[in-house]
């Protein structure tokens, strides 16, 4: 049986490059047969990735069965996994997110959740000498989960684990890590291909905060401009993608990475009222400024209230 690898929905570049990190090494390493997944089209980032060390797209799943074996990586949210994840033959979890609720397993497993900036990270360690084989193209995929995950070590989920690693795959690989981060983050920001509903849903994930349901999306970049400019149609799509993907509201927060803040986009007053109980801010028109909040998993999410 082929073990089946893969991460969240909406893939970034952490939940597009670790299911083939985690394949090639159960394949190459432990000798088991497994192969890397994705549960959506992966974003600009994640496609650079992927080029950038010429690694092979990993085919799309759209559901499992109770045949399938599989390892799940950077996430343990049934709302960003598979429809019949429950009834999958899950083997393994390895995370580095907040426990949600909601997965279970026909059989007792291991789960690694730990509190570092990305799932590759706390790969490298379960490797263990094993690591030292990993070929450019995987040490590539690393460093660039790394780096994603961290916004070039700024943001406050970085942890000194991450940064070393990051360290030293740069130096092994011969690459400057500004250089690179840079490339990465053009990629990233360059969204011209794009339907505002795909924009919405591109980074995002579901969380239910006080009984109310949210989409929260999360753009990165490092020209906010170009997505401001698209503020109107945003904001006229939030309501029609909520209602499509069966929520209350799409939380739609546009991260500056050179500036290091996020803009958060306010439709309606409930929005508005998210925001300023949230964040201790003022609201005045339909868009707030949020100085130094650049993390969904450490800044935003652990704040929503409503």
């Amino acid at each position: 049986m082929t073990i089946k690898v893969f991460g969240h929905k909406s893939p970034d570049t952490d939940s597009t490059g670790s299911p083939i990190i985690w394949a090639w090494y159960l394949s190459h390493c432990r000798g088991i047969d497994a192969e890397p997944r994705l549960l959506g089209e992966p974003n600009t980032e994640a496609a650079f990735m992927l080029r950038r060390w010429n690694l092979d797209k990993p085919e799309l799943l759209e559901d499992v069965t109770p045949e399938d074996e599989v390892v799940i990586v950077d996430t343990n949210n049934v709302a960003e996994l598979p429809p019949s994840i429950n009834s999958a033959q899950v083997s393994e979890v390895i995370d580095h997110h907040m426990l949600q609720g909601g997965l279970k397993t026909t059989a007792p497993i291991n789960i690694t959740v730990r509190p570092v900036a990305c799932t590759a990270t706390i790969m490298h360690d379960l490797m263990g000498e094993d690591a030292d084989k990993m070929p450019d193209e995987i040490k590539g995929a690393m460093l660039s989960c790394i780096l994603s995950d961290t916004l070039e070590f700024r943001s406050p989920t970085t942890t000194d684990v991450d940064r070393s690693l990051a360290e030293a795959l740069a130096a092994e690989l011969g690459l400057d890590i500004a250089d690179y981060a840079a490339e990465m983050f053009a990629a990233k920001s360059d969204v011209s291909s794009f339907s505002n509903s795909e924009l919405l849903r591109m980074d995002s994930k579901a969380y239910e905060v006080g009984g109310r349901k949210f989409r929260v999306s999360v753009l990165e970049t490092t020209s906010p401009a170009t997505v401001l400019s698209r503020k109107d149609g945003l904001m006229e799509d939030m309501a029609t993608v909520a209602e499509e993907d069966g929520v209350d509201q799409v939380l739609f927060f546009l991260v500056d990475i050179l500036n290091e803040e996020s803009v958060l986009f306010v439709p309606n007053d409930f929005v508005k009222d998210v925001a300023e109980k949230s964040f201790a801010v003022t609201v005045r028109g339909d868009l707030v400024s949020l100085p130094g909040v650049v993390s969904r998993k450490k800044q935003i999410i652990p704040a929503l209230q409503v």
